[in-house]
């Protein structure tokens, strides 16, 4: 069938034997992948000879349906779909073997599902050998993505190679692979590891489908006494959730996870830090039977993880139905409050890592749902706030984001983190840094001749992982519920590092003659939350806030908001009186004059008062010049649409005249 046109799509359920296949082909033409096809010259059979490809996928994250030979080097490559869904076809990972020496091919992959993805902007297909383990990029002069007419107009990814060992095995994948096999091997390795110090916890959450487990590390090393509180106290620990690898076929998003893990169970004082004061629940593979079938983003029924959350079963999903439990148990508890539910994925449509949110009816929970991007955006080089996006698509109710925002209680902040499958733009806007696998930082640019030459991959996966528990530290510090460090602790501790225990290269014995700083008093400048307009009360309450330790000022409730929602409610009924207290004040003249009063003595300038045992002097204080109050009114975008901008303005002037 050479140089005939054919339509890839006939292909795609890949459930029948071909009638061509030889005997001596081990499985070929099987169900599912393929296994140890051998694919041969029209008019040859027999035994196969060298230059005649053995293509298999009959392994762990393997998927790859067909191969046909279209051309004296050319093949035909066709994706296997979803189990039980014939849509998704975007996921590849094969190995080639039966090769000859300097043999040259030019593979065609022809039935990719998804049209919009990096394949035009730099993203190629990962390779490696068994002599050469390390994936590499393919470079970007041999990859096209383009639409074909020889195959009735679908779009083709087309790759050139040339073998240059014999006796090598390759191996092609989209991205670098990470199996269910390969997170139980690294869960039983750092489980081994801990010593007296148990540092997290690791049980079974629930068995998949096909009795797989579904792990659930707990990272938790808060104090009894922080134990022994109850919400009714308005106390309790806060837990941070983190799932992963909903859609099977993106495993970069593990490599966040596992960074993320080995950053908080590692020795950093950051990790100590986070581990003291918090608790983190992370799945580190919520769909463990589509990643062990090299499904693209559906698990063995064919149902797409992440658009079920609102419907799942526990006969159908009992994945999720089990992380639901769980999220429930903890909203409803006395001791433990959610503060966030991070869903980690990997995109294939867009470069660097960014943050989905959603969007609230209540406008102050809202302006506190925009700190946590900020502020990891100012933590991950790799950030493009350009990609970030807050709504309430309906086409997304299923998805864990939307379903912990309508859910859960209004303490919740719900995220999604995308990485991409590439990399991302440096500063000048044109060079593209690919994403790798590991966090060192090594060369890597293959030609189609050979393997080694240079090409840098400055930033990895896992540095995204660390930059995410840095984010939390700063945004616990934000709110106020961790101390902020002295200035003079963090300049002692710089002092007794020592600066030349990591340099082996001698240094020159010149050295120049630096001049002291001078010592000038600093001291950290405490954060005003009215100049941020910035309210951690969802609520709207006063000094007590059930969220964020009552540092907020007090604000009227947004039109349609309440103070209560979620699965709380009845818990939550029995402290609401508490919330009725007014907010401290730091702005007003009562608290101006107390505090000048208190620091000088009185309010008579020279801090000088009169005492008399006889007779008593009032002395009427010097009106002090107080500064405007500085408030910045925020008017939901989403109320002007809805003609309730007069509503708005009432609800600030009836405030103002009180």
């Amino acid at each position: 069938m050479l140089g005939i046109a054919c339509d890839p799509l006939q292909h795609t359920s890949m459930y029948e034997r071909g009638s061509d296949d030889s005997e001596d082909s081990d499985g070929e033409g099987g169900l599912g992948n393929v296994s140890r096809v051998i694919i041969r010259p029209p008019g040859q059979s027999g035994k196969a000879k060298r230059g005649h490809l053995c293509f298999d996928a009959a392994f762990e994250t393997g998927n790859l349906g067909k191969a046909e030979l279209v051309g004296e080097f050319e093949y035909d490559l066709f994706l296997r779909p979803d189990t039980c869904n014939p849509r998704f076809r975007f996921w590849f990972n094969f190995t080639v073997d039966n090769v000859k020496q300097d043999q040259r091919v030019l593979f065609n992959i022809v039935n990719i599902s998804k049209s919009r993805n990096l394949f035009a902007s730099g993203l190629t297909p990962l390779v490696k050998s068994s002599s050469r383990p390390k994936w590499q990029r393919l470079p970007k002069r041999q990859v096209f993505f383009y639409r074909s007419a020889m195959h009735q107009g679908h779009y083709v990814l087309s790759f050139a190679f040339i073998f240059d060992k014999e006796e090598d095995v390759y191996q092609f994948c989209l991205a670098w692979p990470y199996s269910y096999s390969r997170l139980q091997s690294y869960l039983n390795v750092i489980d081994a590891r801990q010593g007296a110090d148990r540092r997290f916890t690791r049980c079974v959450l629930i068995k998949s489908l096909q009795n797989r487990n579904v792990d659930l590390l707990t990272i938790d090393h808060v104090t009894h006494k922080q134990r022994s509180t109850n919400r009714l106290d308005r106390s309790f620990i806060r837990v941070i959730v983190i799932l992963c690898r909903s859609h099977s076929s993106e495993a970069p998003a593990s490599h966040v996870c596992q960074g993320l893990i080995e950053f908080l169970v590692g020795n950093h004082p950051i990790a100590g830090v986070l581990r003291d004061n918090f608790v983190f629940k992370i799945v580190p593979m919520v769909n463990p039977d589509g990643v062990f079938l090299g499904n693209n983003r559906c698990n063995l029924m064919g149902q797409d993880m992440n658009r079920n959350w609102h419907i799942g079963s526990e006969f159908t999903q009992p994945e999720l139905h089990a992380v639901k439990g769980m999220l429930k148990e903890l909203d409803n508890s006395d001791t433990y409050q959610i503060d966030f539910v991070i869903d980690l994925h990997a995109n294939s449509s867009m470069h660097g890592c960014f943050i989905y949110g959603n969007t609230y009816e209540d406008v102050y929970r809202y302006e506190r749902h925009l700190v946590f991007p900020r502020l990891f955006a100012s933590n991950a080089p790799d950030y493009v706030a350009d990609h970030t996006m807050f709504n309430a698509d309906e086409r997304k109710a299923g998805s864990i984001r939307r379903f912990s925002c309508e859910r859960l209680s209004d303490t919740v902040n719900a995220y999604t983190l995308e990485v991409s499958m590439a990399g991302h733009y440096l500063k000048d806007g044109k060079t593209i840094s690919l994403y790798n696998e590991d966090g060192c930082e090594y060369d890597c640019w293959i030609r189609l001749e050979s393997f080694p030459n240079q090409y840098p991959f400055p930033w990895a996966d896992y540095r995204v992982g660390r930059n995410l528990a840095r984010t939390l530290l700063q945004y616990y510090r934000f709110i106020n519920i961790l101390p902020m460090p002295i200035v003079s602790e963090v300049r002692g501790k710089r002092r007794g590092r020592n600066r030349h225990a990591h340099h082996s290269r001698s240094r020159s014995k010149t050295r120049y003659e630096v001049k002291p700083r001078p010592k000038t008093p600093r001291c950290h400048a405490p954060i005003a939350y009215t100049n941020l307009s910035i309210c951690y009360d969802s609520g709207g309450g006063g000094g007590n806030s059930s969220d964020e330790g009552g540092f907020s000022p007090t604000r009227p409730l947004a039109p349609g908001s309440s103070c209560f929602s979620g699965y709380r409610n009845y818990r939550r009924a029995a402290t609401a009186g508490s919330c009725m207290n007014p907010a401290h004040d730091q702005y007003s003249p009562f608290a101006l004059g107390a505090k000048t009063g208190s620091d000088h003595g009185g309010g008579v300038p020279g801090g000088r008062t009169k005492k008399s045992a006889a007779q008593v002097t009032i002395e009427v204080p010097v009106p002090v010049n107080v500064p405007p109050k500085p408030y910045l009114s925020i008017i939901d975008l989403n109320q002007l649409t809805r003609g309730s901008l007069k509503l708005k303005s009432n609800s600030f002037d009836g405030t103002d005249r009180r």
